[in-house]
């Protein structure tokens, strides 16, 4: 089974605004509302792709009680754990001449209910996938995420982590199956800015030798390099299409690969679904449908 984590799940209001300006009255021409959160991202293109997951993740208020109604119409499964205090974020996301966005702040977490997640994932057995992404709440320890690879070390769990720099970083001691930094951040993790495809390898192999099995750099425009644990290095261009949505695809990329290594092993194939899925959700308003992730892969 596959389990994502999202710490702090959203409402996500997005609306289109017609050259949007400050200090006015807007009026919108378009609005959607989505479940939100990287890890539910993860779940959802997932499901596009025939795979079950279960979503864990803090929800709190009727927004909570939104989110978790409506993942179910997404296609997998969730057991959120319900916070007392606060509620889950609405996050406004504004597409007009630029994009712009404002987020909640979130429920306010407790270390019961931090304790109520560790007994959820201490049920996990070998064989399972645990994908842990996105930023921590201010109210839960900046530890979580070492704490929580350290605490399934050792049992067999695939873990991908797909986060910023330093927590990033604190889980590669134990050796997380996945890891996928874009390019910007790769650098950042080394005090550089990475120009060439040499560069590139150079520190995601470092990543490698500091302990990831799997380093996926995404390099938006560019396409995206894998360094695999057999010792090769996998390239792969983008796919071609209309950019209409940068909310996602990383995220997309994540569970495309995760999907295309789970169906036959092949990091080659992984990397080609992953690709495949960052594109369609960046050709579509919202995430990449399944059919068309299969589509832009027969064209890679």
């Amino acid at each position: 089974m596959i389990y994502t984590v999202t710490f702090n799940p959203a409402l996500d209001y997005v609306v289109r605004v017609e050259h949007f300006a400050v200090g006015k009255v807007n009026r919108t021409v378009k609005e959607d509302i989505y479940y939100g959160g990287k890890g539910i991202n993860v779940s959802a293109v997932l499901a596009n792709l025939g795979m079950k997951s279960t979503a864990l993740g803090f929800v709190a208020g009727f927004t909570g009680e939104e989110i978790a109604r409506g993942v179910k119409t997404l296609g997998f499964d969730s057991e959120f754990i319900r916070v007392k205090e606060g509620m889950s974020r609405i996050n406004v996301k504004l597409k007009s001449d630029e994009e712009s966005e404002i987020n909640g702040m979130g429920p306010k977490i407790t270390g019961q209910d931090v304790e109520l997640l560790f007994q959820k994932l201490d049920c996990l057995k070998e064989g399972d996938v645990l994908v842990l992404s996105g930023s921590i709440p201010a109210a839960i320890d900046k530890d979580i995420y070492e704490t929580i690879v350290k605490r399934l070390s050792g049992r067999g769990i695939l873990t991908a982590v797909d986060a910023e720099k330093e927590l990033l970083l604190k889980v590669l001691p134990y050796h997380p199956f996945l890891i996928k930094p874009n390019h910007h951040e790769l650098g950042d993790m080394f005090g550089k800015v990475l120009k060439t495809r040499e560069e590139i390898l150079a520190c995601g192999a470092k990543l490698q030798q500091m302990g990831a099995r799997n380093v996926l750099v995404s390099m938006a425009g560019d396409g995206a390099i894998l360094l695999a644990e057999d010792g090769q290095v996998y390239t792969q261009g983008t796919a071609k299409g209309t950019v209409k949505n940068s909310v996602g695809a990383g995220d997309s990329m994540v569970a495309g690969f995760l999907a295309g290594y789970l169906e036959n092993g092949d990091y080659g194939h992984a990397l080609k679904l992953g690709t495949a899925a960052g594109g369609a959700t960046a050709f579509s308003d919202g995430l990449g449908s399944g059919e068309m992730i299969r589509g832009l892969y027969e064209t890679l």
